[in-house]
Formats: structure tokens, sequence, C-alpha cells
């Protein structure tokens, strides 16, 4: 969709692909997954008993989640249409809520993932492809 910069690269395409951060360089995820479709968004990471520390879940459009019966701890980045980081929860337990108003998109990534990157608010998110294989 226009007006989407950050999500354009993944859309589809069946290719791997990662998340860098611009600021600090590092890669935050190599292997990363599109929620966008009611199914999937409302599936999240639902069902899962971990979620590898290389990857990553983007739901969009979403300013809110919930870890109700979740099996582990996740970080939640919540970026604008651009890639910003708005907010970072770290380490949010099962049977917790995240919410950031002015979000467009939320990327989950495996508890620790932000700190282990360096992220902060502020910082711009880009997806690229992954030098991973599916």
């Amino acid at each position: 969709m226009a007006g989407e910069p950050f999500l354009a690269p993944a859309r589809n395409s069946t290719e791997l692909h990662a998340i860098l951060n611009d600021r600090t360089g590092r890669v935050v995820a190599s292997a990363v997954e599109l929620a966008e479709t009611s199914e999937s968004r409302r599936r999240g990471l639902l069902g899962r008993d971990s979620l590898d520390p290389s990857a990553a879940l983007i739901i969009a459009p979403c300013a809110a989640v919930h870890t109700f019966f979740m099996r582990f701890v996740i970080d939640v980045v919540f970026v604008d249409r651009e890639g910003r980081v708005l907010k970072i929860v770290s380490d949010l337990k099962p049977w917790r809520l995240a919410a950031c108003a002015r979000a467009y998109a939320v990327v989950e990534l495996n508890g620790g993932a932000a700190r282990r990157s360096e992220m902060a608010v502020g910082d711009s998110l880009t997806l690229r492809l992954s030098t991973m294989r599916a």
C-alpha cells in the first residue's frame, strides 16, 4: 500500500526479509513473517511454544497486542508507517497488554531481542532481503 515505506519491501514477496536498525546497522531479526490478514493478525504468535531469537512477526495494521494464552516472553516494538520506533515494551510476559495509540504496526521479537540489538525509541527500522534462506 502507498504511504507505508516500512512494509513495502515484504508485501507481495515470497522472499525472506530481515529487519535492520538504520542507526546501529545491526540486524534485529533475519527471518521476518508478516501478518496482514484479519486471520493472521488475530492468530499472531498464539499456539507457538517459542520464537526463534532470529525471528520476528510484524502485525499490521496494529496499535495494541495481548499475550493471553501465550507460553513465552516477547519484546513488542511499536512503529509508524515509516518504521520509526515509537515505543518498546521489553520482556512482555504472558497474560499482559501493550498499546501505542500512534502506532501503525507492531514488531514482535524474542524476549530481550530489542535490548540485544541496542534498539531505542526514535530508531528507524528497515526491511531488506535476508541473507538467510527459508
